[in-house]
């Protein structure tokens, strides 16, 4: 990473993310329950991307883990059971938090009900998430460059770093707003009068209920995961200055996309939106500049 740069792209990348989000954080502090009102309005569609939107983003771990397994194995024998190590668990991680999130849906296209059918079943839909990930580290092992060991390994372990660490905080933010969703809202007589603004916490009110837990959005937390493609493509053997901006391009589309479907399927506001995207942006550019500096 070069001193002008910032996650693989050009610093006027990072500031034009900081000033997008900023911008949605003033304009729904204002009109919040507003836009909500107006965009509002689950569809099958809107439902199908939001369960499996996020296997995307989720790629990234299996691909942090063959960069890393590609470092490690170029430094020599001694580092190979670490190597392989790193990238199993990398792997189960893509499949654990798919399935934690999404499994019920998985599970229900399997016909499994707990309880009522075979426990092979569950096994099953465990399976569709193992081999959905499966081609993901292969095309890695075949495109990433391994003329510099060490920028592969700080790589790969920033992504899997602040990818944990953005999820964590956003768990914890969330317990410390205990914000209402706009989906619990609206089932209430008055849902205007039970609606708070980002800023009126009531810390630890939510516990296990989902219904207040809508700030900030967990579900930005996983998409803005993906602004780290750039630097992926900055690994490739055949890399490019455009590559980096056309990933950073389908990043940023990927990431509006994935807020505008928090706010048309009834889960978020626009804060929530904003605040998940800025504070999981945060966290990866301070890890990624920390570690790739350390492989300088």
């Amino acid at each position: 990473m070069g001193q002008k740069t910032v996650m693989g792209v050009p610093r006027a990348c990072f500031i034009s993310v900081v000033v997008f989000c900023i911008l949605g954080i003033i304009v729904g502090s204002f009109f919040d329950y507003d836009i909500n009102v107006a965009l509002a309005n689950k569809t099958n569609l809107g439902a199908f991307f939001a369960t499996y939107g996020s296997y995307f983003s989720y790629c990234l771990y299996p691909a942090a883990g063959m960069c890393i397994f590609k470092g490690l194995t170029k430094k020599g024998k001694n580092f190979k059971m670490l190597a392989w190590v790193l990238l199993i668990v990398s792997y189960f991680m893509a499949v654990y938090y798919s399935n934690s999130y999404n499994g019920s849906k998985v599970r229900e296209l399997f016909g499994y009900v707990a309880g009522d059918t075979s426990a092979a079943l569950s096994i099953l839909s465990w399976a569709f998430w193992v081999l959905l990930y499966a081609w993901v580290p292969v095309v890695c092992y075949f495109v990433l460059d391994e003329v510099d060991p060490d920028k592969l390994i700080m790589t790969g372990a920033a992504i899997l770093v602040a990818g944990i660490l953005a999820d964590n905080v956003n768990l914890w933010l969330k317990q410390v707003a205990s914000r209402p969703r706009y989906k619990y809202l609206i089932t209430l007589e008055d849902p205007k009068a039970a609606f708070r603004n980002w800023w009126q916490m009531i810390p630890n009110l939510a516990g296990s209920n989902d219904n207040f837990k809508s700030w900030p959005s967990g579900n930005m937390t996983i998409a803005s995961m993906m602004f780290s493609l750039p630097m992926l493509a900055d690994l490739l053997k055949k890399r490019s200055r455009t590559k980096n901006m056309i990933c950073f391009a389908i990043a940023a589309c990927f990431v509006i996309l994935y807020g505008y479907n928090r706010i048309h399927m009834t889960n978020h506001f626009l804060t929530d939106v904003c605040f998940g995207t800025l504070i999981t942006y945060g966290i990866y550019c301070a890890v990624s500049t920390a570690f790739l500096r350390a492989a300088d």
